[in-house]
């Protein structure tokens, strides 16, 4: 079982449009509504693949009785952290060429007992968990450092822990180990305060994080694909992409598919590479199931090309 963690959930709500013209009234051309945050998506990745997971989530108000119906209607198991706040309500608006514009709300304030209770929950929900994924943003009220006390908490318990966030809580937490870091190229550059502009520098970068705590770092390099660097070795893996329809969520279903294969050596890269290939060629935040996955597009290889310049480097 995979425990995810979205200390930040969202209520997410996408109108599609012809156009987005300041002051006028816009007709919709469609509409829809997701469970959102980073967290979720990566249970709604494991739960496509066939497996157990289990969303731990503050929920707060309408709008958090709205998400968990809408995880419980995908057969994922919610265990809700009952908040004061409402959960926040996200609004994305679709252009018909493709630009897509985000609203997104600041959430709710959490309490200090709101705080306690969201780590006792994950304690409890941990028991039977091969993993826990803690990803995303934090609420007001948590601070930096609330990660880096769920990573010490998930140790004590004999859990291995993964962490998809960035900032000053990605650096707090590194001093507590994490097994596994999920940067971008942005947030590891951010990470380590300088540019990436070749993939050997993005190796550089993960091997600092590693100095810096991180057991192992899976780091998305965007269309350049995806590096692993870790205690037994590097590896660089990529696949070949037909049509990319959508970015979203494609790094949340990398981590699924890192976590479901075990989570470390280049097995559990190629399954990274694969689910996030999925990802992008469907459409919105639709994640990929195994009849989406295409291992022989993927290639992992030891022979790390460090000198390969990035397609979008990072300054």
């Amino acid at each position: 079982m995979i425990l995810t963690v979205t200390p930040n959930p969202s209520l997410d709500r996408t109108y599609e449009v012809p156009s987005l013209d300041r002051g006028e009234v816009i007709r919709a051309t469609g509409e829809r509504m997701d469970p959102g945050g980073k967290g979720v998506n990566v249970s709604r990745a494991v739960t496509a693949a066939g497996r157990r997971t289990v969303a731990v989530l503050p929920l707060g108000g309408a709008p958090g009785s709205l998400v968990a119906d809408l995880l419980h209607a995908q057969g994922i198991e919610v265990a809700p952290v009952p908040v004061a706040g409402p959960t926040r309500s996200n609004i994305s608006l679709a252009e018909a060429d493709g630009v897509l514009t985000k609203i997104n709300a600041p959430g709710p304030e959490l309490t200090s007992t709101e705080e306690e209770l969201l780590l006792e929950t994950v304690r409890a929900q941990s028991r039977d968990a091969s993993w826990i994924a803690c990803c995303g943003s934090l609420p007001r009220g948590l601070a930096p450092s609330w990660y880096a006390a769920l990573v010490a908490r998930a140790h004590a318990a004999g859990t291995r822990i993964a962490l998809d966030t960035s900032g000053p809580a990605l650096l707090a937490a590194l001093r507590e180990r994490p097994d596994v870091v999920k940067p971008n190229a942005e947030e590891l550059a951010e990470a380590v305060g300088r540019p990436l502009a070749t993939i050997g520098d993005a190796v550089k970068a993960a091997e600092d994080l590693r100095e810096q705590g991180a057991g192992a770092v899976l780091a998305s390099l965007g269309a350049d694909g995806q590096l692993l660097v870790e205690a037994s070795g590097v590896w660089f893996g990529s696949a070949r992409v037909e049509t990319v329809r959508s970015n979203v969520g494609a790094g949340d279903s990398s981590l699924a598919g890192f976590l479901i294969a075990g989570g470390s050596g280049p097995d559990a890269l190629a399954s990274a590479v694969a689910h996030g290939a999925a990802a992008v060629q469907l459409p919105g935040s639709v994640m990929p199931g195994p009849a989406d996955l295409d291992p022989d597009a993927v290639t992992v290889t030891s022979a790390v090309p460090v000198d390969r310049v990035l397609t979008e480097p990072v300054s």
